[in-house]
């Protein structure tokens, strides 16, 4: 979720997201065999399995987990049949809501889905329904103690479309074609980035609060809390009190 709400929402969530650490390898094993089975095994030529392999390095996944995956996904060694898709729909207070899941089990996510949006209030959608409500972005943060002027020289030259900053949260946005130049450009200049990904961008938010911003976050939980699904975006917009109060 890292991104679609104010940035204090980011540091507010990041204690949860901590605690999922191996709900997290579960995800990115996933991703890293997925992508070996499209793209095949070589780093050089599949963009997509490098980015999934930078980000479990980021989660310090042993480097034999990586390893087993890849080889999963090349057939060279057996392992599960993932499919991977996206649901569209709405949460509480009308919030766009898109999820991104790779399943051994398409029947079984759809139900468990369909649980999670119903039991908080909110409805899953045709598909199409929300994500014309989203752009496809390379997107970087910077937590706090980074220099603004810096980060905004290095991106713009490496390549990137914008850079903005809010309560010392540093955003970096580029295409998606554009990401991995950028990102490595500003890592060969010492820049420590908190987080870096291909992403789905709101262009819009939607402001929520009270019992609504509960619900939403409680299904937002429930749906990341899911082995099938590996993304959860969403336009809401809840203020720092509120949040606060909803996370404890």
């Amino acid at each position: 979720m890292a991104g679609h709400s104010k940035w204090a929402n980011i540091k507010h969530r990041k204690g949860a997201q901590d605690a999922k650490r191996g709900k997290i390898f579960t995800k990115l094993i996933k991703e890293i065999t997925i992508a070996a089975r499209i793209g095949g095994g070589d780093l050089e030529s599949n963009a997509r399995l490098r980015l999934a392999i930078d980000k479990a390095k980021q989660a310090n996944m042993p480097k034999d987990n990586i390893e087993r995956a890849i080889k999963k996904g090349t057939g060279d060694l057996d392992g599960v049949t993932y499919e991977e898709g996206v649901f569209e729909g709405y949460g509480p207070g009308g919030v766009a809501v898109i999820v991104e899941f790779m399943t051994d089990n398409r029947t079984r996510t759809v139900a468990e889905v369909r649980h999670a949006f119903n039991k908080y209030g909110g409805s899953l959608g045709v598909s199409g329904s929300v994500a014309f409500m989203f752009d496809r972005k390379g997107q970087i943060i910077f937590g706090e103690g980074n220099d603004f002027e810096t980060i905004f020289e290095a991106a713009l030259e490496a390549g990137a479309e914008d850079v903005k900053e809010e309560d010392g949260i540093i955003e970096v946005v580029t295409d998606p074609s554009e990401f991995e130049t950028v990102r490595n450009a500003l890592t060969e200049q010492g820049l420590e980035y908190q987080s870096a990904e291909v992403t789905m961008i709101p262009q819009n938010m939607n402001p929520v609060e009270g019992k609504q911003a509960e619900s939403l976050m409680k299904m937002i939980d429930v749906l990341e809390d899911n082995d099938d699904v590996q993304n959860v975006h969403a336009n809401f917009d809840i203020s720092d009190e509120e949040m606060e109060k909803i996370m404890g």
